[in-house]
């Protein structure tokens, strides 16, 4: 999960669908409870009449509306009163600390679930609940909530990042949209100058918001389908050490007022080039109007192609609500039957992508102007070069990942000597949680 930077204007816009996006993503495992309230409404009755009582978590989001909306698609379900709970603070935490007692939500919305949630048989399986429309769902969000077959969450709405760039200054310079990363390190070193910096990849030089994206464009992966390090080869190292040549040769914007979630510096023309997400684009056109092009991260050597981190928060149903049936069947009305809802929930606030595929396309033709043009470009990207963080990939192997490219590119540590720790640390988290029990 995206640790939001230090300004105050970065920490509440993390509070979005954006931030399981980044690096890593997944609830943190907790061993002792945290105040959570007790108030649930788990196991109980509303008022007369009413018919049983649901809880629902939901984390806060930034977007304006959003809340509103979430409340009144709960008070529309005809089998039990839904008692929405809006969850400020480190949502993750608590929320994961709950479902290990009697106190938390029936159902709960979710980044994950993680594979030890899984595996300790915290959340219930919704294949049943997907049957219906599981074909229609995208498959590269709906495989990171699947485990031996079986769903576990049922996706909401999809975010991804992409590569902004001004085809303006990009044009003045005499360059085309770099389609490698060696041609975006040349042109973001053409592209700056003693005003305007080449590429905004984060405050941190990129390890955070970039994460796993150079080894998928690379040709890598971080788990490869049978289980095993998907890195452990010298392209991880030779992409790592590009990264480390753009922030060494002061092609990065560095020190920004606001972090790469939010495209102020872009718009504000600090930068010519900025990695960011799908949600920044409203604002962007708004600035620049046609004077905005998107790129997926660019290939990188003989066997790789562009890469386009997707994901998606979902809805869980916790294994120790007293009402099992109930609870599934709440989730599956909700982001399966309720399709009006889940078309609003991606498009009203803020620009995301539908988790339905035919919503997405419903949702693309209505889309107009410099934006709609950008977008479906974005979509598409989506569709034919997204990947999301595999099920299987842990926090603990997330933060080796993530510390190796902070140290190779801010302290010029030895690329190939810091993945092939992160690759030790990674095999060390497979094998954990794919030993039999």
């Amino acid at each position: 999960m995206w640790t939001p930077p230090d300004d105050p204007g970065a920490r509440s816009r993390a509070l979005t669908r954006r931030r399981l996006l980044s690096a890593g993503g997944g609830l943190a495992a907790a061993a002792a409870l945290a105040a959570c309230g007790a108030n649930t409404g788990r196991g109980g009755t509303g008022p007369p009449g009413s018919g049983p009582q649901l809880s629902h978590w939901y984390h806060q989001y930034g977007e304006a509306g959003v809340e509103q909306a979430v409340r009144r698609y709960a008070a529309g379900y005809p089998r039990a009163r839904v008692q929405v709970q809006w969850r400020p603070g480190d949502y993750d935490r608590t929320t994961a600390t709950a479902l290990l007692t009697d106190t938390g939500p029936d159902v709960f919305e979710t980044d994950g679930p993680t594979i030890d949630q899984i595996r300790a048989g915290q959340v219930a399986d919704l294949t049943d609940a997907v049957r219906d429309a599981e074909a229609d769902f995208d498959p590269v969000v709906l495989a990171q909530k699947t485990y031996d077959g079986r769903v576990y969450a049922i996706p909401q709405a999809i975010d991804m990042q992409l590569l902004y760039y001004r085809p303006s200054m990009l044009a003045r310079a005499n360059l085309t949209p770099p389609t490698t990363l060696d041609t975006l390190v040349a042109a973001a070193r053409a592209l700056t100058t003693p005003e305007v910096k080449g590429l905004f990849v984060g405050n941190d030089g990129g390890a955070g918001a970039l994460g796993a994206t150079p080894l998928y464009a690379a040709g890598l992966s971080l788990v490869t389908p049978d289980g095993q390090v998907g890195f452990d080869d010298p392209s991880a190292a030779a992409a790592a050490a590009k990264l480390r040549t753009l922030y060494a040769n002061g092609s990065l914007l560095l020190g920004a007022p606001s972090d790469w979630s939010d495209p102020s510096a872009f718009t504000q023309g600090l930068t010519a080039m900025q990695w960011s997400g799908l949600w920044a684009l409203p604002a962007i056109t708004s600035a620049l109007g046609d004077d905005v092009g998107v790129l997926p991260f660019p290939a990188d050597g003989p066997h790789g192609h562009p890469a386009v981190p997707v994901g998606a928060y979902a809805c869980a149903v916790s294994t120790r609500t007293r009402t099992p049936e109930l609870a599934r069947d709440y989730a599956r009305w909700l982001w399966v039957e309720r399709v009006d809802h889940q078309s609003e929930f991606a498009s009203a606030f803020g620009l995301h992508i539908p988790a339905r595929r035919s919503l997405s396309a419903r949702s693309d033709r209505s889309r107009s102007g410099p934006s709609g043009s950008v977008t479906r470009q974005a979509v598409g990207f989506s569709g034919d070069h997204g990947y999301a963080l595999p099920l299987l990939w842990t926090s603990p192997a997330r933060t080796a990942l993530q510390d190796a490219l902070t140290r190779i590119i801010q302290g010029g540590a030895d690329p190939a000597a810091e993945m092939a720790g992160a690759v030790r640390t990674a095999r060390s988290e497979l094998a954990r949680v794919q030993a039999r029990r």
